[in-house]
């Protein structure tokens, strides 16, 4: 990124000889993004991250179906990042339809369950890939062959957008093989510029640009090029790429080596979401009778980050909609913690991890605990 900070600051949509090489860069980089995704070039769309990517996506391609009167209803998740969900609840202000589908008490949302709630008028259908609070892999693939099924005895197409946020680096994103037509990216979560995200749209989907004003990425997303954020977001994929190949299986190690050691050494510990349908470093555990950001600043203090839901819902706290959705208990919902590893975790940090985590449930525990009958 740092040559494109300095000396390489020009406009990548002016003629002159800086503007041009900016202008390379943005081609070089999304020549990288593409083979990653297995997608042509001109489907990339460069974004400020993923929830803009979302955005675009789900409004771009229903609204563009509204002009044509073939939308008036989408089909998505209850455990959707609230990107998604929130972008839905914009769309029924303005007349559109939505069927959120609830996911098993795994937090895995069928195939069958999806396309049993399209009808003929539906103009999206937006299924996350893997969900970013319980880590659980939902069947984009099964539902893209689903769909096409449906789309023949429709006779259209239902365009599918999946919230593909969590998956660099830990799983495979070939688009052709997810079937898919529109896949939103951030870049901070595979280790590239917070700021920075991408959207794969497929060649031919019809695409309202919700941000207009200029000729920039094919004239879908309007504004000049952040152009060092989009070279360190080609690195970071490709960066991304190569540490999946190589080590996520020694990911999964850890992430089961730290569920276990917490559930067998810590009482009344029960782990949210499928057991082995999930993401290799996501591991999401309730712990009764306590609340789940109480723990989060216990652990803290103690040097261990964890979340207590999504990050980007942390400053307002409220039960997780995803443990909701798949029909817990509000006080266990409440008593969620989430941990995440990274491609440097370390099998140290994790038993460190695993000791400061026993400690602070134990003092949370012994504080709040009744007080014991006087005689």
């Amino acid at each position: 990124m740092l040559p494109w900070l300095g000396a390489g600051f020009g406009n990548p949509s002016s003629l002159y000889a800086l503007g041009r090489e900016a202008q390379a860069c943005i081609d070089d980089a999304r020549d990288r993004v593409a083979a990653a995704l297995n997608a042509r070039p001109s489907e990339l769309v460069f974004t400020s991250g993923g929830s803009e990517s979302i955005n675009a996506a789900v409004r771009g391609i229903v609204r563009a179906g509204q002009l044509a009167g073939t939308a008036r209803h989408v089909v998505t998740t209850a455990i959707e990042h609230h990107a998604v969900l929130h972008t839905c609840q914009y769309l029924e202000r303005f007349g559109v339809e939505v069927s959120y589908v609830p996911p098993d008490e795994d937090g895995i949302v069928s195939a069958e369950a999806v396309v049993r709630a399209v009808r003929p008028d539906t103009g999206l259908v937006s299924v996350m890939l893997a969900n970013n609070e319980v880590g659980t892999l939902q069947p984009v693939a099964e539902i893209a062959r689903a769909l096409r099924e449906r789309g023949r005895v429709l006779d259209r197409h239902i365009p599918l957008h999946t919230d593909a946020v969590q998956a660099p680096g830990w799983l495979p994103l070939d688009v052709r093989v997810l079937g898919v037509d529109a896949l939103s990216l951030a870049a901070h979560k595979f280790y590239g510029p917070k700021g920075a995200g991408v959207l794969y749209l497929r060649r031919g989907v019809p695409f309202l640009p919700q941000q207009t004003g200029g000729g920039q990425e094919r004239q879908r997303r309007a504004g000049t090029e952040n152009v060092a954020a989009i070279a360190g977001t080609a690195a970071a994929v490709a960066l991304a790429e190569e540490l999946r190949a190589a080590g996520t299986g020694r990911v999964v190690a850890l992430r089961d080596r730290l569920a276990a050691a917490v559930l067998d050494s810590v009482p009344r510990t029960t782990l949210n979401g499928d057991a082995v349908r999930r993401m290799p470093n996501n591991v999401n555990i309730a712990f009764e009778g306590l609340m789940g950001d109480e723990l989060v600043e216990e652990l803290d203090r103690r040097g261990v980050a964890a979340s207590a839901g999504s990050a980007c819902a942390s400053m307002t706290w409220e039960p997780s909609h995803v443990l909701m959705a798949m029909g817990q208990t509000q006080e266990r919902a409440a008593a969620a913690v989430r941990f995440t590893l990274g491609h440097e975790t370390t099998a140290a940090e994790i038993d460190e991890a695993i000791a400061r985590i026993i400690a602070a449930v134990a003092a949370l525990r012994a504080t709040s605990a009744p007080p014991a009958a006087v005689r």
